[in-house]
């Protein structure tokens, strides 16, 4: 659905949204709020994986026993021959150097205490990295991508061959494969299941619209649409097994169970995996391409969520960014200065509990009430009909009945259904698997956080709808909800090479007539371009 959208309108979501159902306008602009807060905060895991990469080449890693000024007394390194059960109030060599070494963690969001310079510098490394990458548009980006995205995948089947090689590997292969149908009946199973989908595919943040509206405007989306699903499908099973085969070892190792070697947050990344890598041989080898390979995913990551905000900001306001900015690569420049500066916080002492705050209320909970309104704005509002049509119109092939089905009635009850769950569920943060819980202050700014996307689309609703011509109330809004496309009356090609604000306004812009036009299959409709041809 959004890359029909996006690819049809060649806009991105706010103007993509704003262009299909003007009233759900604010919808669009809600994702890019969501992305723009990810940006702050995803880019500190890039900061990690750099700090560890680094710190990987050294003779022995710093994170494989207890002989270092960081580790506590209560440091606990067990040798191949030891099989005692781990003690309850012990810690890992790898617990104590992510939490005492490079966080240098406080005892809580109450005590941010000062920033960690090492990190900071770190955090710069990750944002110059994603400056130098998107800074040329699209281009620059996809070119960056053959390398982020092609080559970890090498390295995860490298790193799944050797995991299942491991002693215990089956302990957390059992695990993994094996169902709890019990577990069907909790809510928030469904909840973080759901959020997990959301992220994985980048679901209602923008980023689908983005890309798809640089794409040609004949391209075929059922490809693209089936290979995405696929893909990412498999990536998640191959990085499951490999992940579940490492804390089945450890589990061995330390003579306990898979669930207790889970760890919430970051924890599993940068506490569990270098705690296995340390155990294998040439443990700098396999720590390398390991921190290579997480931060060339992240990277992917993060180019998505930037460049929801740059093509937004470049289609809601051509002309100001081309007569102020002069120029893509200073309005890049301008929103990875604000983005690394918003992210401060999450890199101070007590960052850590910052971070998992605001992930835990911006990736969560708002994306599915933005999730559901984006998709009632194009199913119900703008129509199936129509949006079948438009996909016609550009791939020559209808969608089944199966996507109708979808996108009218699964969807919207789905999302809903597991955005009230989530509601009725709702547990306040924690982290630490619950060891530390926020104050409700804490949780008071985490709402905030959430309502600053959230406030969006009611917001900007209200505002189309008293700016939309008409007296009367219905009047007002069949003109908020009715569609607002552009036909090109200059070069009447499927892919117009100038932005719209570069052509002559007297020339091109006409609002197409009746909503209705766009579904008559013998009506040609070109759309007009936002961005340069690629």
């Amino acid at each position: 659905m959004e890359l029909a959208v996006g690819q049809f309108t060649r806009r991105g979501p706010i103007g993509a949204l704003g262009q299909i159902c003007p009233l759900f306008k604010g919808a669009g602009l809600s994702s890019v709020v969501i992305s723009f807060l990810m940006s702050t905060y995803h880019n500190v895991i890039i900061a990690y994986a750099i700090y560890y990469f680094f710190t990987a080449f050294k003779t022995e890693p710093p994170w494989s026993d207890c002989n270092h000024s960081w580790n506590t007394p209560a440091c606990w390194h067990p040798d191949g021959n030891d099989n005692r059960t781990r003690p309850n109030t012990s810690r890992t060599p790898s617990e104590e150097f992510f939490d005492k070494k490079v966080l240098q963690i406080s005892a809580g969001i109450e005590e941010p205490g000062i920033l960690r310079w090492e990190i900071v510098a770190c955090l710069i490394t990750a944002w110059v990295m994603v400056y130098f990458s998107i800074w040329k548009s699209i281009k620059s980006s996809a070119q960056v991508r053959y390398l982020t995205a092609t080559l970890p995948f090498l390295l995860i089947f490298g790193f799944l061959l050797r995991s299942l090689t491991l002693p215990g590997a089956d302990k957390g292969l059992q695990y993994f494969f094996r169902p709890q149908w019990e577990l069907l009946g909790n809510a928030k199973v469904w909840v973080n299941a759901a959020a997990q989908i959301f992220n994985s595919y980048g679901i209602a943040f923008g980023s689908m619209i983005s890309f798809a509206s640089y794409n040609r405007f004949h391209n075929n989306i059922f490809i693209d649409t089936v290979a995405v699903s696929l893909i990412n499908a498999l990536s998640s099973l191959l990085v499951g097994i490999f992940a579940f085969a490492v804390i089945g070892n450890i589990a061995l190792e330390q003579n306990t169970t898979v669930k207790a070697v889970l760890s919430d947050g970051p924890g599993l990344v940068f506490v569990v995996y270098p705690q296995a890598l340390a155990k294998m041989p040439a443990p700098q080898l396999w720590a390398v391409s390991f921190f290579f390979m997480l931060v060339c995913l992240s990277l992917n990551s993060q180019f998505a969520v930037v460049e929801v905000v740059v093509t937004s900001i470049q289609d809601g306001f051509p002309n100001w960014v081309k007569s102020n900015l002069l120029c893509h690569e200073t309005l890049v420049f301008i929103i990875c200065v604000v983005s690394f500066i918003c992210g401060l916080p999450n890199v101070t002492q007590g960052g850590i509990f910052f971070f998992q705050l605001i992930d835990h209320y911006a990736a969560s909970i708002s994306i599915m009430f933005l999730a559901f309104f984006e998709v009632i704005a194009i199913s119900w509002f703008y129509g199936v009909r129509r949006l079948c049509s438009n996909v016609a119109e550009m791939t020559g092939r209808m969608p089944s009945m199966y996507f109708q089905f979808c996108w009218l009635i699964a969807a919207p009850l789905l999302i809903m259904a597991v955005w009230v769950f989530s509601l009725i569920d709702y547990q306040r943060p924690t982290y630490g698997n619950g060891a530390y819980q926020y104050p409700w202050w804490a949780e008071a700014i985490g709402w905030g956080i959430a309502s600053m996307s959230l406030i969006c689309i009611p917001a900007f609703a209200i505002y189309v709808f008293f700016k939309s011509e008409g007296i009367t109330f219905t009047e007002k809004l069949g003109n908020a909800i009715r569609p607002h496309f552009e036909a090109c009356k200059m070069c009447r090609q499927e892919y117009c090479t100038e932005p719209l604000h570069n052509l002559d306004e007297n020339l091109v812009k006409e609002p197409l007539q009746e909503m209705n036009n766009l579904i008559q299959p013998n009506v040609p409709v070109t759309i007009i371009s936002t961005k340069g041809q690629i």
